[in-house]
């Protein structure tokens, strides 16, 4: 029977990338997901979440923005065409860690893992579009972006190790305050989302879009009451790890974390205090990534998988075993 042609593997026997280039990969994984969140919360600041008001086309008759459409139809269409260039960012990824040796089939999970929740992630964008831009599916839809984000991170991370067995570096209870933590940070960012749904940008000022039939003071003293919680954890886990004489890197990411937290606090003050201007708001999204990157980062310090090995590429051993028989023939 003729071999099935599989093209990830007549790549991976033509090219084998270096551990730098499968990690850059992976770290332009992370860049492009936050990209696509702060591009995204662009469209709903600057009015275009209904810029096509279609899907998956931008008019009924126009797969692009009609002149008639203005800058609100290009920049929705622009953030559409994004999700492709992040599948292609991706798939850099996916075939980087199936081509590279050895073979990192934990890599290349986590990159097909990405793709499918781009995918999920565009049919809830649609779904966004096709129902006016409710509320509760805008949320979702950030959340899966958020999800993109976790699973990005992880890859990222895991770019940096080996595949052995995990080994804990701090006691369970240590782990269990970092798990609160970042279930107290996931459930912040949760109830932000609500914070956008009841607040006053709707994404499209020429439609009366529903927004959370809640208060949005009381909304937002909720998300700044978890603040308080976030932080409050975050500097008693700091205090735990020197008690412990935990090693130097988790250690490092906490303080980052806090750092991270104190900045995102001050644009959230900023913004609060100022009516929510768009750029600001803008900012703190951009921020609410920054934080769960440095909480992912957190949990994923306390415990370690080796060092990566790196195997020389087949023609390089080709190469080396030829120079000594040419010179043996001399």
């Amino acid at each position: 029977m003729p071999k099935t042609l599989n093209p990830l593997q007549m790549v991976a026997d033509r090219w084998q990338p270096s551990a730098r280039f499968v990690r850059g990969a992976t770290l332009a994984c992370v860049v492009m997901a936050v990209v696509i969140v702060v591009t995204g919360g662009a469209v709903r600041l600057t009015q275009s979440g209904l810029g096509c008001p279609t899907w998956p086309t931008c008019t009924e008759d126009s797969l692009t923005p009609t002149p008639a459409m203005g800058i609100n139809g290009i920049i929705e269409f622009t953030n559409r065409m994004l999700t492709y260039v992040l599948c292609a960012v991706v798939g850099v990824a996916i075939v980087a860690a199936r081509a590279s040796l050895p073979r990192r089939r934990s890599l290349t999970r986590l990159g097909w893992a990405q793709f499918w929740l781009i995918a999920s992630n565009g049919i809830i964008g649609g779904i966004t579009v096709l129902t006016g831009l409710n509320p509760y599916i805008v949320a979702a839809h950030f959340l899966a972006a958020t999800a993109l984000l976790t699973v990005a991170v992880v890859m990222w991370r895991r770019s940096h190790e080996g595949d052995e067995e995990p080994r804990d570096l701090v006691a369970r209870p240590v782990r269990q305050l970092t798990g609160v933590l970042v279930v107290a940070t996931a459930l912040l960012i949760i109830v932000g989302t609500v914070v956008t749904g009841s607040g006053k940008h709707a994404g499209d000022a020429s439609k009366d879009i529903h927004r959370i039939p809640l208060d949005w003071h009381q909304i937002t003293q909720l998300h700044v009451d978890f603040v308080f919680v976030v932080i409050g954890l975050t500097v008693a886990l700091w205090f735990v790890l020197r008690a412990v004489d935990a090693p130097e890197a988790p250690r490092r990411r906490v303080v980052e974390l806090f750092a991270v937290l104190m900045l995102q606090g001050v644009v959230g003050f900023v913004q609060y205090f100022n009516d929510s201007p768009e750029v600001i708001v803008g900012t703190h999204m951009f921020g609410s990534c920054l934080v769960w990157i440095a909480v992912l980062r957190v949990f994923l310090s306390l415990r370690e998988r080796g060092e990566p090995v790196e195997l020389p590429a087949p023609s390089g051993e080709h190469e080396a075993a030829a120079q000594p028989a040419t010179a043996s023939s001399r």
